[in-house]
């Protein structure tokens, strides 16, 4: 990633020799070795160079050393002859020397906004009224002299008290920490932390440097003598608040407040760098030539520090600016001076003075000037632009080069203001940044981020084969174009923590290939990044000189693989066990259950192509088919994995309502033989068609009928009348193997089948099964409907009148003896309706029809003549006898028609008659009977008749007065017992109950001894008798 632009000229055919250089706003003073000030004025957003607007000759008269701007009181500081000098803008007049830090090598300014405390202010006047702390601007000066420092300080532009204090050793370059600490540069190697409000210093300490460059002058050319004998600059530079970069020989050191290092990492250079700048987040330092590797890719190169030795031809021969990335102190851009694409001569330059800009993502000057002398004063120098490419594009090319944590650490130093969609840009790199970790194998961190970033689960179910994710399987090569990464990615590997191997996929199994154990990073070349990357494999099986170690690494790799894949698949659980619950509890707050799955669109019925389009938001943002969908995926992938790897698992998914997919697990499941989880996610899914046919393919393969059948006969059984249809066709077969067996089907207790629609498709059957339902309905069910009623009777008439047909005396006997059952003892059918049905010959049901339809004449006369049958006839009229109905003379009719036949092809029946007159005299009107027998017919024939007739009431009437008449005398007798019995009181009688004399009181006499007591004792003495009676 390259994140500043190409430079470009500012200034150019400056004849001084530029010193000091100050960026304010859109001005740029250049102060010279003459001591003369340049005033330019110019747009960081254009190329078409800088306008001088002014100049101040003769601004001292020794060099300007160094330039600055104070906000608060608006004045240049220019440090000259060892004196800093305030200079008022615009006008520099009057000039203000600060004499006290006079033999000053340096100085540093800081603004910030300190919160006073209203009880600390002089004035109470002005903090009238105010209620909480009163912001004021505060500016420190901070110079470095000879042996000391010296603290200017303003409020609000209002000086205060200078202060200072005695060093060890002089400041050669000061930076502010924050408000109350600076870090001081004594030396190249020797620094130090000052406190303002202590007043006092703390060293630095760093550790040794590690690699001291021997390098340094190993490309010095003729311009060698330029430099050689000055005194090298200390490398100091602020990198943000309480963070300061020191620089020892070829190495930086970060460090804190606290003068210790705040990173373990450090920044490496080839060489002792000549100067350094910092624009947040980057470094900037000037390298000698000679000692940068030419890149490959015209941006980026190698850590210096960690480079190898490079041949003289692959070095960069002029300076270079080298650019780091302060996040993760790698070297993201190198560019050499001059750049080759501008007009200027082969001339070897000098490039100093770094100069950044105050501002954000302002430019960063700097001074080049050739090398030559002659060139020199020919051509002058040039002030070159460094311009920084927007956000946005900085992180879109770390993004293009796989650079993921780096992305996510310049995401997290900018403020959103900089970047409004800052939010959106890191969930997008984060997702990448997961799918690295995953092809790395750390998948415990991608699924953790997955889960954060609430991503669609169609993408995270595609980094996996397709035995797990079917047919949303991604191959590797496509993942990142799959999260939003660029498409053409996949042909680099990843060049930093991100680092990953490939793998690949053969017949779902996943195999990971070594990832390269050293960090690339923008300073390696792209081709040697590209080769190790994608033939890591076939460099380590062909490299004649790998070690041991790489040896045994690579013969252990199987192993590692298929421990990868459980790992993989351990987190793929994690992620959908946190996803199904709140899944299932975003579709519960829109009333759709799991039960419902089969009403909603399959997933198969839905393109890879919308799955993968579903968006990355929480779940309560999504529609209902939003939510269905990833309920869908996570079931389906949940269920596959299951298989892959814990099959005795998915008996329990199964039973329960799930939004599994059937399509992309059921020829899984049939090649491992798990029918029984088959069949119960058919059920949950209404697939029940499949369910039985695959119940019906089970079946062949068992010979104990009971085994063969009950699992389809349950089946069907809690089939609702939803599926009468399905129900009707799949008990076919049943029929056809055991019809007693298959009748189970329509007796479940727990759903009921439309009952007309069951009794016609059993008819077609058998009608024998019809009648046996309509039974089961009449029995079981307590169905008393005229309807059924009346067809379990036509069933039993055309039974009876087929078996005839056939001559199956048996049958025909068996089918007609519940034909006359079932209408001589239920009263729900109509009989007039089933009696139009029945054939002449069918006697005995017209007989019962007959009387249930009130015509018992008729039906007698067929008991008599037809069917000769005179027991049932007189069981007819019994069991309808009513002394008090309309029946009451049903006797009397049976016994006309045996004495006065209607029918002239009836036999005598006198004997019939006489027998009936015999045993039913008491039901027999005598007078009617009497006119109805014979001439013929002797009084020997009926005497018990006629004796029972006479004898009757004068039996009644003899009794019934002879009992009145002793019940009379007994009550006679009792009453002249009572009234004839008597007592005597004398003078020395006593009442029992008080124990006193009786006298004249008034006595009570209690029955039955005729005990005497006083009239009020007679209750108490009454208990007393009561009493042991009981």
């Amino acid at each position: 990633m390259a994140p500043f632009n190409p430079p470009n000229i500012v200034l150019s055919g400056f004849k001084e020799r530029p010193e000091a250089l100050l960026a304010h706003g859109d001005k740029l003073y250049v102060g010279t070795a003459t001591g003369s000030l340049f005033i330019y004025e110019y747009n960081e957003l254009s190329d078409n160079g800088s306008t001088l607007v002014d100049t101040k000759k003769g601004l001292s008269r020794r060099p300007i050393d160094q330039l600055g701007y104070i906000k608060d009181i608006n004045s240049l500081v220019s440090l000259s002859e060892t004196i800093p000098t305030l200079y008022p803008l615009p006008s520099f007049t009057p000039p203000t020397p600060l004499i006290r830090a006079k033999g000053a090598f340096t100085f540093a300014v800081h603004s910030f906004v300190h919160n006073l405390d209203p009880s600390d202010s002089k004035s109470g006047a002005n903090t009238l009224g105010r209620a909480g702390p009163i912001p004021t601007m505060v500016t420190q000066l901070i110079v470095g002299c000879r042996r000391k420092v010296v603290i200017y300080t303003w409020r609000d532009g209002e000086a205060q008290e200078i202060r200072e204090t005695i060093l060890p050793h002089s400041p050669r370059v000061a930076v502010f920490l924050d408000s109350d600490n600076v870090c001081f540069a004594y030396s190249p190697t020797e620094y130090a932390l000052f406190s303002i409000s202590k007043l006092t210093t703390l060293d630095v300490i760093t550790p040794i440097p590690a690699n001291v460059s021997m390098g340094a002058f190993s490309g010095l050319t003729g311009y060698m003598t330029l430099g050689l004998g000055a005194r090298a600059k200390p490398g100091l530079v602020r990198l943000g608040d309480t963070e300061a970069l020191v620089v020892k020989d070829n190495q930086g050191f970060i460090i804190g407040t606290d003068g210790r290092q705040t990173k373990p990492a450090t920044v490496d250079w080839p060489s002792p760098p000549d100067e350094i700048a910092f624009v947040n987040p980057y470094i900037f330092s000037i390298l000698p030539p000679g000692t940068v590797p030419v890149p490959e890719n015209g941006g980026a190169s190698l850590p210096s520090g960690s480079a190898p030795a490079a041949p003289q031809s692959s070095l960069i021969p002029s300076p270079v600016v080298q650019i780091i990335s302060s996040l993760t102190t790698q070297s993201v851009q190198t560019l050499p001076f001059p750049p080759a694409s501008s007009a200027f001569s082969a001339a070897t330059y000098t490039i100093r003075l770094l100069t950044p800009s105050p501002a954000a993502r302002a430019p960063l000057f700097l001074v080049a000037t050739p090398s030559d002398r002659t060139v020199a004063a020919s051509e002058g120098s040039s002030i070159w632009q460094i311009r920084m490419k927007s956000w946005g594009d900085q992180i879109d090319e770390l993004v293009q080069d796989c650079l993921y944590s780096d992305a996510l650490s310049l995401l997290d130093t900018l403020d959103k203001a900089l970047l409004p969609d800052k939010d959106q840009r890191r969930t997008h790199i984060r997702a990448l940044h997961a799918v690295s970790q995953f092809r790395l194998g750390k998948f415990d961190d991608a699924i953790n981020s997955f889960i954060e970033l609430d991503l669609n689960p169609a993408k995270v179910v595609a980094l996996y084969p397709e035995r797990i994710a079917g047919r949303l399987s991604v191959p590797p090569e496509d993942w990142i174009p799959l999260f939003g990464g660029p498409a053409n990615q996949q042909s680099l590997t990843p060049k930093n923590d991100d680092a990953m191997s490939t793998k690949s996929q053969n017949d779902g199994n996943e195999s990971k290939e070594k990832p390269s154990e050293q960090s690339a990073s923008f300073a390696m070349p792209v081709k040697a990044t590209l080769r190790r990357g994608t033939a890591f494999v076939a460099l380590l099986s062909s490299s004649k000189d790998k070690d041991d170690d790489t040896v045994s690494i690579s013969g252990k790799k199987k192993v590692k693989q298929v421990d990868d894949f459980s790992r993989s698949v351990d987190a793929l659980w994690r992620y959908l066990t946190d996803r199904r619950p709140k899944v299932a509890g975003a579709l519960a707050a829109v009333h759709i259950a799991p039960a419902q799955s089969h009403q909603w669109p399959f997933l198969s019925e839905t393109s890879t192509e919308e799955l993968f389009a579903l968006p990355n938001i929480p779940l309560s943002l999504l529609t209902p088919e939003q939510l269905v969908r990833f309920a869908q995926i996570v079931d389906t992938a949940l269920f596959k994995s299951y298989l892959v790897t814990q099959p005795a698992l998915l008996g329990a998914l199964c039973r329960l309502a799930n939004w599994c997919e059937v399509s992309e697990v059921e020829e899984d499941l049939r090649a491992r033989e798990k029918f029984a989880e088959l069949i119960y996610l058919y059920n949950g899914k209404k697939m029940h068609a499949k369910s039985l046919n695959l119940l019906q393919q089970l079946s062949e393969k068992e010979t104990d009928i009971k085994d063969k059948l009950d699992p389809s006969i349950s089946y069907l059984r809690k089939l609702g009348p939803e599926y009468t249809n399905l129900v009707f066709e799949f008990s076919r077969w049943i029929f056809e193997e055991d019809r007693h067996m298959a009748f189970e089907i329509f007796t479940s207790d727990d759903v009921e089948l439309p009952r007309t629609q069951v009794t016609d498709y059993l008819e077609k059957i058998d009608p024998t099964m019809s009648t046996r339902y309509i039974v089961y309905l009449i029995d079981e069910k307590g169905e008393e409907s005229p309807t059924f009623h009346d067809r379990l009777a036509e069933l039993y008439l055309n039974m009876t009148l087929s078996a005839r047909k056939r001559g199956d005396e048996a049958k025909e006997l068996e089918v007609y003896s519940k034909l006359l059952h079932f209408i001589d003892t239920t009263d729900h059918y109509r009989p007039d309706r089933l009696y139009g049905l029945l054939s002449e010959n069918l006697y005995e049901a017209r007989a019962v029809l007959l009387g249930r339809m009130g015509r018992h004449e008729h039906a007698l006369e067929l008991y008599v003549y037809k069917l000769k049958n005179y027991a049932k006839a007189e069981e007819y009229c019994k069991r309808i006898y009513n002394p008090n109905g309309v029946t009451k003379s049903i006797f009397l009719i049976l016994l006309r028609l045996y004495l006065c036949p209607t029918d002239k092809a009836a036999p005598n029946l006198l004997q019939p008659a006489l027998d009936l007159i015999s045993r039913y005299s008491p039901r027999l009107d005598p007078v009617e009977t009497l006119q109805l027998l014979p001439p013929l017919v002797t009084a020997r024939d009926v005497r018990p008749f006629l004796q029972e007739a006479l004898r009757a009431p004068i039996f009644d009437s003899h009794v019934i007065r002879d009992i009145h008449k002793a019940r009379n005398e007994q009550v006679a007798r009792k009453l002249m017992l009572l009234e004839s019995r008597r007592v005597r009181v004398t003078d020395s009688r006593i009442c029992p109950q008080c124990h006193k004399r009786l006298g004249s009181s008034v006595i009570a006499v209690h029955a039955p001894r005729g005990e005497v007591t006083h009239y009020q004792c007679r209750d108490a003495f009454a208990r007393r008798l009561v009493g042991p009676i009981r």
